[in-house]
């Protein structure tokens, strides 16, 4: 049982991987297909307007109509365009693309793995003491021995922390294992979970928005008293009660234990993303479109999914992308107080837990200086993603 555990603790990030790039080239297909076909009509009125008046001005175009002067970007094409205008939104664009491939493509080209040991750096170290006897035979005689006692130990030596090297380039920990490596394994697990936790969030909070906002009346009065309970649990410290409670189970060496924790920081974080997509949809029902949606008899799953959701689209992608640096954050907190994952297991979290210990703060700051530029780094470029898409969604931008 626990074999089956542990090969699944470490095939998890992998899949959740695979299943994670595959539902968001979905979800980013299915919202360009349902965007551009909502701009199309509007795209395609302009047209005929314009092309009503090229009788007028025919012969200032020449024989040539208006479409062929004036080329319209779609509206796809449009957001990109304004988001990589943005010299922040493409830095932390490239900085979010560099970070993965070093986490998830760095450790295939690294001697080391994530939990061995360089036994070969150094020597053990070697301690005896001299011992003297004397033995008295059967007819009187007495001779006299000594004996040297030797001893090895292999961890007070490894415990010697090896500094940068040619063989390892940010040195080696207290367990004589290569940090640079430990921060590419880490890297896995701390990109993986933000971007899962972050997807339940939003899922959880769409799904139960979007019926306080379509239904209202009596749906919406519980859903939403349901979100100011939950809005006023404290997010730390029941995160640190139930990591000391995980402890008592004995989960204290399983990374199941984050697991968890990052489980039940879904079921009181989808809140925020409940009032966005409520409030949106709020506003919306009441739109001539949805006005018309409703007198042409389209069943209520076709005006949520078809006409309301991906006009919110563009706003819960903004805030997924801004929620991505604050769930790295909160893993990397619980790593540093000790309540995450296990000090065993790799993540940015466990990694900068060094800095917690005078002795690692002060003399060998290459044990977690790397995880804590990594976490610093990630943070800045997911908040710089989610300000180049804000301003790119909203059409009232117009730099």
């Amino acid at each position: 049982m626990n074999s089956l555990l542990a090969a699944g603790a470490l095939a998890a990030p992998y899949i959740v991987l695979i299943i994670l790039l595959v539902l968001l080239v979905a979800a980013v297909a299915a919202y360009i297909f349902l965007y551009i076909r909502s701009k199309r009509e509007a795209e395609n009125s302009a047209i005929a307007a314009a092309d009503a008046e090229e009788g007028e001005n025919k012969d200032d175009l020449h024989g040539e109509s208006l479409g062929d002067k004036v080329k319209a970007l779609s509206p796809g094409a449009t957001v990109a365009k304004r988001f990589f205008r943005s010299k922040l939104s493409v830095i932390g664009l490239v900085t979010i693309i560099v970070l993965f491939v070093f986490a998830f493509v760095g450790p295939l080209f690294s001697p080391w793995g994530e939990s061995d040991p360089d036994l070969s750096s150094t020597d053990p170290k070697v301690s005896g003491n001299l011992y003297s006897y004397t033995i008295v035979s059967e007819d009187g005689t007495s001779v006299d021995y000594q004996s040297y006692y030797v001893s090895y130990d292999w961890q007070d030596n490894m415990a010697m922390l090896e500094g940068v090297s040619a063989n390892h380039w940010m040195g080696t920990d207290n367990l004589g294992r290569d940090v640079l490596t430990r921060l590419m394994y880490g890297g896995r697990i701390s990109l993986t979970i933000g971007f899962v936790v972050v997807l339940l969030e939003t899922l959880l909070g769409v799904v139960l928005g979007g019926l306080a906002g379509y239904f209202g009346g009596w749906v919406d009065n519980v859903l939403m008293r349901i979100v100011d309970l939950l809005s006023c649990i404290p997010t730390i410290p029941l995160l640190i009660i139930l990591g000391t409670a995980l402890d008592a189970l004995g989960l204290t060496a399983s990374i199941w234990k984050l697991y968890i924790e990052m489980a039940t920081l879904c079921l009181i974080g989808w809140v925020g993303t409940a009032r966005l997509v409520r409030g949106q949809i709020l506003s919306l029902r009441e739109q001539e479109f949805m006005l018309a949606a409703k007198c042409s008899g389209l069943s209520t799953r076709s005006k949520i999914f078809k006409h309301l959701l991906p006009n919110v689209i563009p706003q819960l992608i903004v805030s997924m992308t801004m929620g991505l640096g604050s769930i790295i954050l909160m893993e990397a907190t619980l790593g540093f107080l000790g309540i995450g994952a296990p000090l065993e297991t790799a993540t940015w979290g466990t990694l900068i837990n060094a800095a917690s210990k005078q002795k690692f703060r002060q003399f060998y700051p290459n044990m977690w200086i790397g995880s804590g530029i990594c976490i610093t780094l990630a943070i800045l470029a997911f908040n710089f993603v989610g300000d180049g898409l804000r301003d790119a969604f909203d059409p009232k931008m117009k730099r």
